[in-house]
């Protein structure tokens, strides 16, 4: 083993290294008075920073979590190191050589910490392909790059190299820097072969180093490059105690300073992407490395933006039908921001580094400032897969869609959203929607952020929820009432369906409707023309023939709401139509049965016998109606 470290070498390295030059690596700091800094919790989920540092202490502290501690205990926390490993890391970046005891140390010893040695064996490894992309068997590679707009320069910006095509080349370059075949497995730069023997894991392919946001090489990224590779196009460092994918975010050290000063990161898809967007000098662009954008990358963004009122994280994606995917992958993280999340749409299918190879460097910034907010695209997503030529498609994409708008947490926003979306289903009433996605938001806050995902959940978050202009006089509408309830479906089939209950509707008496705003609507169709006359423009005079706003934006909400059945046909507006004149029927004989007790034996004969006929008659109907169902009417 190394030893223990000298303890006045370990004062040394905790006097070097100021506490907040090594936690501002990893997320943004600002002024918290009192000469503190403070930010976001790197080891707890928050939204406001309760992480102070204290520079002159040398000391960090979270009141949230509790953690704390000096600058040692900050690098073993944060990275999974062990003590001496976190002392090792620090006196690297400080140049201090440290002193072992009980045998000392010599450089390369295998008792040095893991981590450590895994960095070190990444630095070697990304340093050996940069010697190799100048080597003539790179020309390939070096065509490549050239073929997407990358000279010599921008290759050794982003420490792009190459690595040779034979079986062990870097295995027994890495072997002569002291790092055992051990080491080498670990790290994933080299595996088992059949014979038993370490051989190189990338071989013959353009390599790209996957750095920390520390700056320290922990993986790499490789592009086939020649038709006989049998491999996939991109070949990444698999798991390893230093490389998760989806902790790593390719660009993030060269990228985390802008982020954290313009409060905005640009999202794309591969690395010649952040090539191109960096070199075009959109400096903000990082990308993820063979992995979906998830809530690990939301984490690391979070640290550098501060979640501040102006933040915003921007993705770009092809315009084709994978790229839209993955929009909407991005957006169902989108409320673990408190950023804004936008999304530019490369034209033509082009990325970004064909953008600029295209159109030049101009056009990849104009890119990124022709965003779309994020919600907005993915509810023009939703719109576009519904009819919404016909008040069923309508009622379906408000259905779907209100909900993506009622998870907005920014009330302003979510209110601005639903007039938004009152326009793009084309429903005049902008309130009605602002109404319903105020309810959904409603009941999603009381019970934990949770959307309801039944109709019968929906129904009652409408319900809930009263609207803001008085109801028309009478009972207030209860969709737990099964009488309302049919009332509403019936209704809902003559605005959206009216071919379904064509003509027989029209002999229906406003009576026959006991809730009075349902009554109201009736009428208004009656003043219409009834559902012969539906048309074009039938809900256009519907609408105009209701007598105040009340209803007319009922009349809107019945024509956009989700019929009950899926695909609704005659037999069903049958039972709707039939159940809606039964209980009139019911409740009309029920009138007649009190009538005729009032009058006992005082009345006159032929009254007593009208009412009697009338009673017979009624149960006769009644009685074909269940019998017969629609036929009867």
């Amino acid at each position: 083993m190394a030893g223990r470290i000298n303890d006045d070498d370990v004062k040394a390295v905790r006097d070097a290294v100021p506490i907040d030059a090594v936690v501002s690596e990893y997320l943004q700091l600002r002024n918290a008075g009192g000469g503190n800094l403070k930010g976001l919790c790197p080891f707890h989920d928050e939204k406001s920073p309760s992480f102070q540092v204290s520079p002159s202490k040398g000391l960090y502290h979270c009141f949230g979590c509790q953690a704390g501690g000096d600058t040692l205990d900050f690098i073993m926390k944060i990275d999974h190191l062990s003590f001496s490993e976190a002392v090792e890391r620090l006196a690297g970046q400080a140049g201090i050589t440290l002193r072992y005891e009980e045998g000392g140390y010599t450089p390369g010893q295998s008792g040095r910490g893991e981590r450590i040695r895994l960095v070190e064996v990444h630095k070697a490894a990304a340093e050996f392909y940069v010697g190799q992309l100048e080597g003539p068997e790179a020309e390939i590679a070096r065509k490549f790059l050239a073929g997407r707009g990358f000279d010599q320069a921008a290759a050794a910006h982003f420490g792009v190299g190459y690595s040779p095509a034979g079986w062990d080349h870097l295995t027994r370059f890495l072997r002569g820097k002291g790092f055992s075949d051990k080491e080498l497995l670990l790290s994933g730069l080299a595996q088992d072969s059949r014979s038993g023997k370490p051989i190189d894991r990338f071989r013959g392919r353009l390599m790209w180093p996957i750095r920390d946001i520390t700056g320290e090489v922990v993986g790499f990224g490789a592009r086939k490059l020649r038709d006989d590779d049998n491999g996939p196009k991109y070949l990444n460092t698999p798991e390893t105690a230093i490389y998760k994918k989806s902790q790593v975010l390719y660009g993030i050290d060269l990228a985390k300073k802008e982020i954290a000063k313009t409060s905005t990161a640009v999202v794309v898809e591969g690395y010649t992407d952040v090539m191109a967007c960096h070199l075009a000098g959109v400096t903000t662009a990082i990308a993820t490395c063979g992995t979906a954008f998830g809530g690990d990358h939301i984490k690391i963004l979070r640290r550098l933006l501060m979640d501040n009122a102006t933040a915003e994280v921007i993705f770009t994606f092809d315009g084709d039908a994978a790229g839209q995917k993955a929009a909407l992958r991005a957006f169902e993280d989108d409320q673990k921001f408190a950023a804004e999340t936008s999304i530019a749409i490369t034209p033509g299918g082009m990325d970004p580094c064909e953008l600029r190879l295209a159109k030049g460097d101009a056009a990849v910034q104009d890119l990124v400032g022709s965003r779309t907010p994020l919600f907005e695209f993915a509810l023009r997503h939703i719109v576009s897969r519904h009819n919404l030529d016909n008040p069923a498609g309508r009622a379906a994409a408000l259905d779907e869609a209100a909900p993506v708008v009622a998870n907005i947490k920014n009330i302003a926003i979510q209110h601005e959203s639903a007039v938004q979306l009152a326009g793009m289903l084309g429903v005049r009433d902008e309130q009605f929607v602002v109404k319903r996605v105020a309810q959904l938001a409603r009941w999603a806050r009381e019970r934990g952020g949770k959307q309801p995902d039944r109709p019968q959940q929906r129904r009652q978050a409408y319900e809930q929820v009263p609207a803001p202009a008085a109801q028309p006089a009478g009972p207030a509408l209860n969709l737990r009432n099964p009488v309302h309830l049919t009332e509403r479906e019936l209704l809902k089939l003559a605005l959206q369906r009216p071919e379904l209950v064509s003509p027989t509707f029209d002999a229906y008496g406003v009576d026959e409707f006991t809730a009075p705003p349902y009554a109201t609507v009736r009428q208004a169709i009656a003043e219409a023309g009834g559902v012969v006359s539906s048309g074009e423009d039938y809900l256009a005079r519907v609408r105009d023939a209701a007598p105040n706003d009340t209803v007319r934006a009922l009349v809107t909400e019945l024509a956009v709401e989700a019929i009950r059945h899926k695909s609704p046909d005659e037999a069903y507006a049958g039972e709707q139509l039939v159940q809606v004149r039964l209980r009139a029927v019911d409740r009309r004989f029920q009138e007649v049965q009190g009538a005729m007790a009032r009058l006992a034996s005082h009345a006159p004969a032929e009254q007593v016998t009208a009412l009697q006929q009338e009673l017979w008659v009624l149960q006769q109907y009644r009685q074909s109606l269940r019998n017969n169902g629609a036929a009867a009417l």
